[in-house]
């Protein structure tokens, strides 16, 4: 598995993705290796849940820290003889060539359109543009983890992918320290989990916030590295409620996604998020920025609202969930339901493993 950060899981999905399909390939019986970024993964133990970490340094800088630690990965691939080359991000694309030309099959998932993140300057989004057009050439097979995105693919490239979506594994948490450490009352807060970036539009929900009838208080868990300005611009936003948590994971995590009264994925870029996801499978009423990816993922099990109005369609939004505590309450059984239904990690799993055999041509 190459091109994320590697695992433990400590960033964004992809990450989580890894870490849950590689572990159950594992339990399955493969032999499965995760390359990690050196200065990213502080484990110190060669294995992790069963799969074999290989940890090599790359340039740290917001436009080469992936493609150069991918490069690296794939050159050091290459004696190792894998059967399968699981590759990620469209950016990593011209590097799928790598694996291929020593024989092994190449997977790669592309996850959404990375060239419209507010992030990339334009000579970047012309490159990213560039790589996504070589991952429909290169790799032996093409992952997307939405339709919408599928169906990019094909209308654009007339290239047809595999879809296959993320999972969601939780494990809820009762109040407890974490509530206790920022002031926090079960039921009492809205929540935001995810990078803080311009196209992740935390920003709707901080400038949302401030125009609220409401006792109850805003959390926005995460960070991100290369994004001080959009991070300290957000802060500046912030008024009284508003609660930054930075990095969250494990029990913190948990403990504030469970409790939470709703959670708020205000995205507008990327396929199917798993913070959204799991916020689902914890239980929760979701309210979402209303791409056609997020509108796939959420189905009937949710609110949205309008991302092109940002903060002023929101705050609608959120007043009228908050004073109607009853319609929050309905959609969280709606919510569980549906994630257990349509995304669950073993299924993700049959669907790479069976992608792997079929690039083999061997049969279970």
């Amino acid at each position: 598995m190459i091109g994320t950060r590697g695992i433990p899981a400590s960033y964004s999905g992809f990450e989580t993705c890894v870490e849950e399909v590689g572990a159950l390939l594992v339990d399955r019986g493969h032999s499965v290796t995760v390359y990690c970024r050196s200065h990213h993964i502080k484990y110190e133990g060669e294995f992790y849940r069963g799969m074999r970490l290989v940890k090599l340094p790359t340039v740290r800088n917001k436009y080469l820290d992936t493609i150069v630690h991918t490069f690296i990965s794939c050159l050091h691939a290459i004696p190792a003889r894998y059967d399968v080359a699981l590759m990620f991000i469209s950016g990593n694309g011209p590097l799928a060539i790598i694996p291929r030309l020593f024989g092994q099959k190449v997977i790669l998932n592309v996850d959404g359109l990375d060239w419209k993140r507010a992030k990339w300057p334009g000579p970047a989004k012309k490159y990213i543009q560039f790589a996504e057009w070589l991952s429909t050439k290169f790799p032996h097979r093409v992952i997307t983890d939405s339709k919408v995105v599928q169906a990019y693919y094909l209308e654009k490239y007339k290239k047809t992918t595999n879809y296959i979506a993320y999972g969601a594994r939780v494990e809820p948490l009762p109040p407890g320290e974490y509530l206790q450490k920022f002031g926090l009352e079960s039921r009492k807060y809205i929540l935001f989990v995810g990078r803080l970036v311009p196209e992740n539009c935390a920003h709707h929900l901080v400038e949302a916030f401030k125009g609220l009838d409401t006792s109850y208080k805003c959390v926005i868990v995460g960070d991100a590295p290369y994004a001080e300005e959009y991070i300290r611009h957000l802060k500046s936003l912030a008024g009284a409620g508003v609660i930054f948590t930075g990095y969250l994971f494990g029990e913190g995590y948990r403990e504030l996604s469970t409790n939470a009264y709703l959670f708020v994925e205000t995205s507008e870029v990327g396929g199917t998020h798993p913070a959204l996801l799991e916020a689902m499978a914890f239980g929760n009423c979701v309210l979402v920025n209303d791409t056609a990816e997020n509108l796939e993922t959420m189905g009937d099990a949710g609110f949205s609202y309008h991302g092109q109005e940002g903060s002023s369609s929101l705050s609608q939004t959120l007043q009228k969930l908050l004073d109607n505590p009853e319609l929050v309450e309905q959609q969280r059984q709606l919510a569980l339901e549906r994630v257990n239904a349509h995304y669950s990690w073993e299924h993700v799993t049959d669907e790479y493993e069976k992608l792997c055999w079929e690039l083999l041509d061997k049969k279970r």
